[in-house]
């Protein structure tokens, strides 16, 4: 028997092949096939809301050549990926290669390693349709939404603007957190805090609590004085608490906390994380063992994980570590509310497969991504951690302090994975008894204001999604994508920042299209998407209650803003268009700020707004710098110069000559590889990186500036971050400001 398999990816499609014997033939649909139309709704809204499907242009070719391999197989086992979006291009392809029920079947599976597809090969299904219109009633619902809210936007506020169901909800979560920033009003308060000293010589310090009363704040100096007026300089040991504290270990990670956790961690936003994961879980050739995919499918929410992996986990923990460290009861996670469960968690589909055996297999970032991921599921399956903690309450006077320590009894799973956003440091106290009388050494007082929530990051933007049930781990990361590339957010380093058109549109919808922004209302419609894919739900019904309310709205809006136009603010710069004469004005792009002409359309000038402290602008104010190495191509000097993407060395001689080579400054450090000058060049968005003079014979670069000085811990060269001015480690010991 001839059978086609077709999955969505070429790399897919490679793995996949490498398993399969003769009478196999894999293809791949590179994603979809067919698709709604761009040029118009697509939804005929009077009869049952029927989606007009078309082929994807430019596929034609491709169509036709599964066609052909189609007619010529005898069975065709359609192998998207296990979820909803999977589902619905099997079905897609089922119906644009015209073939008969009985002759074509869906197969999944949840990891890609050579048993778990030939396992699956053995139970293939009929394509399930639950999951087919759960997955067009997201995409109809969406189709509406931004297809019909989108010319008003046009009309209101201006061209190119989209609304989406999902995507303007999380424009208003970050547009309402800088609001809440602005509108934050720092508060007073005032730490206190005592050294005090043992007999045996010991200096430990304790921290103002209160009174007899209980817990006190300190707001004013006025409170702080009545209370150092009220103290003694002995302090008497009121109460010793000592317990053991054990921390669980966090459960395996869904598409979600991988997200966060790799932005947090490894800085990559959830683009990369998802692009890289991908890559992971399609397969890579990893020698001897040849091409397989090394984590299990990366879109989901489910904390199950199968018998077998705990089986070989628990093999790899007890040789790595030893009994000690595996608990006597397997660790169980408890399931979110109204996760989908379909999959298993993310986890290495052969755990056995440490991250130091693939390392030369895997580019850098898919080691990293494979390491995190490697650890947190090992981690999950470990004995919990613990601490001795001790809590004493000292008496002087009439206040009371508060000191407390603890340390590592046993370190359990955080030997492998340590929480270093939650992480406990070792805060040693001197051995204490009731009735003991110690003696101040000193007493600070210290001054302190609140400080504003921060904002959002992807990671912190995705857990605020997730938990208020808006969008789905698959949506996650093309919602950032999509109001970043619209103009509605900005990046500031890792912030999410909205701009005055994110302002302005928030505004707007949420005065006409409450409903479409209403969190309650998009977490609810996510449920209605799950009942439909359990069968619970009629997806029709689903989409007639959904328009019927969303028409009204539309007719609302249109008659509440008729003929109003709602302009952007407006900020006026000391720059002058030099080609009609008018103050320029202040304008955000998709590549941040610009002036524009305030006379536009009939004058279309614009000019980049530059940072001072941009080198850059001290080039373009000092154009005889010269540079200290000579030009490549003649040897004469080199004189900086300002081109259309910031500035550049160019050859003085020019244009008898060409040379040039990118601006730079001397970064006042060697070179950590080589020795050699470090300097400081820019990229065409003119953000600042570090590389050796004599690049590429030297290939060293950083975005990071290393500080010359050597790790303590591992002897690796030391970087300053950029910003936070932090002092890291970036080798495997992850060493940073001393921790």
């Amino acid at each position: 028997m001839n059978t086609l398999v077709i999955v969505e990816s070429p790399s897919k499609a490679n793995t996949i092949k490498s398993f399969l014997g003769k009478g196999y033939k894999v293809k791949a649909s590179k994603g979809h096939v067919r698709d709604l139309p761009k040029s118009k709704l697509g939804i005929d809204v009077e009869h049952d809301f029927e989606p007009q499907y078309i082929n994807i242009r430019g596929k034609g070719e491709l169509i036709n050549e599964l066609r052909k391999e189609a007619k010529a197989a005898d069975r065709v086992l359609l192998a998207a990926d296990p979820d909803r979006e999977g589902e619905a291009i099997s079905w897609h392809l089922a119906a644009v290669l015209n073939l008969e029920p009985e002759k074509v079947k869906r197969i999944t599976f949840n990891e890609i390693t050579k048993s778990v597809v030939k396992e699956a090969i053995k139970s293939p299904r009929e394509i399930d349709m639950n999951m087919v219109n759960s997955q067009q009633t997201r995409r109809i619902m969406d189709r509406l939404v931004g297809y019909q809210i989108s010319p008003f936007l046009w009309k209101k506020v201006k061209n190119g603007l989209s609304a989406g169901r999902v995507q303007s909800v999380a424009t208003r979560i970050i547009v309402e957190r800088e609001e809440e920033i602005r509108a934050f009003v720092p508060e007073e308060y005032w730490l206190l805090t005592a050294q005090l000293q043992t007999e045996s010589g010991e200096t430990f310090l304790v921290k103002y609590y209160g009174n007899a009363e209980g817990k006190q704040d300190l707001h004013t100096e006025d409170e702080v004085k009545k209370v150092l007026a009220s103290m003694t300089e002995d302090f008497l040991v009121q109460s010793v608490r000592k317990a053991v504290r054990h921390r669980k270990p966090q459960p395996p990670f869904v598409t979600s906390t991988l997200q966060q956790e790799a932005n947090r961690r490894l800085g990559f936003q959830s683009s990369r994380t998802m692009m890289i994961a991908q890559e992971l879980y399609e397969g890579v050739n990893i020698g001897e063992k040849g091409t397989h995919g090394l984590i299990t499918y990366m879109r989901t929410d489910s904390l199950r994980v199968s018998e077998e992996a705990r089986a070989v986990a628990k093999d790899v923990i007890l040789s790595k570590f030893g009994d000690a460290y595996y608990p006597s009861t397997p660790n169980l996670y408890k399931i979110r509310k109204n996760a989908q469960d379909a999959h298993e968690a993310i986890r290495p589909s052969d755990p056995s497969l440490l991250p130091e055996d693939v390392k030369g297999k895997l580019s850098p970032d898919q080691y990293k991504l494979y390491k995190l991921i490697w650890e947190r599921f090992m981690a999950s399956q470990m004995k919990a951690a613990a601490f001795d903690t001790v809590s004493a309450d000292l008496l002087s006077g009439g206040a009371v302090f508060r000191a407390t320590g603890n340390t590592v009894r046993f370190r359990g799973y955080r030997a492998l994975y340590d929480d270093v956003e939650e992480e406990e440091t070792e805060d040693h106290l001197p051995e204490l008894n009731e009735g003991d009388t110690l003696h101040s050494l000193s007493v600070t007082p210290e001054q302190r204001f609140t400080q504003p929530p921060a904002r959002y990051t992807e990671g912190s933007l995705i857990k605020m999604l997730e938990d208020k049930g808006i969008g789905r781990p698959s949506t996650y990361t093309a919602t950032i994508t999509t109001i970043v590339s619209r103009g509605y957010v900005r990046r500031d380093g890792k912030a999410l920042v909205p701009t005055d058109l994110g302002f302005v549109t928030t505004d707007l919808m949420k005065k006409v299209f409450s409903n479409i922004v209403n969190y309650n209302f998009t977490a609810e419609m996510e449920q209605d998407l799950d009942r439909i894919e359990r069968g619970s739900e009629d997806h029709l019904a689903v989409l007639q209650k959904f328009y019927a309310d969303f028409e009204t709205q539309l007719k609302h809006a249109s008659e509440a803003l008729d003929g109003e136009k709602i302009a952007l603010p407006r900020v006026e710069l000391d720059m002058v268009c030099e080609k009609c004469g008018a103050k320029m004005i202040e304008r955000e792009g998709r590549y941040g700020k610009f002036a524009a002409c305030p006379n536009y359309p009939k004058c279309r000038n614009t000019k980049r707004i530059t940072d001072p402290s941009e080198e850059a602008v001290a080039a373009e104010k000092q154009p005889e710098i010269v540079a200290d190495l000579p030009c490549p191509v003649c040897g004469g000097e080199m004189v900086a110069r300002r081109g259309a993407y910031g500035s550049f060395f160019a050859c003085r001689n020019y244009p008898t000559c060409k040379g040039s080579m990118p601006f730079y400054r001397d970064s006042g450090v060697s070179c950590p590889q080589c020795g050699k000058r470090l300097i400081a060049r820019q990229t065409r968005k003119h953000k600042t990186y570090y590389c050796c003079e004599t690049y590429p014979a030297c290939d060293f670069s950083s975005w990071d500036l290393p500080t010359g000085e050597k790790c303590p811990q591992c002897g690796k060269p030391l970087f300053r971050k950029k910003g936070k001015g932090t002092v890291y480690c970036k080798a495997e010991c992850g060493w940073q400001d001393g921790k």
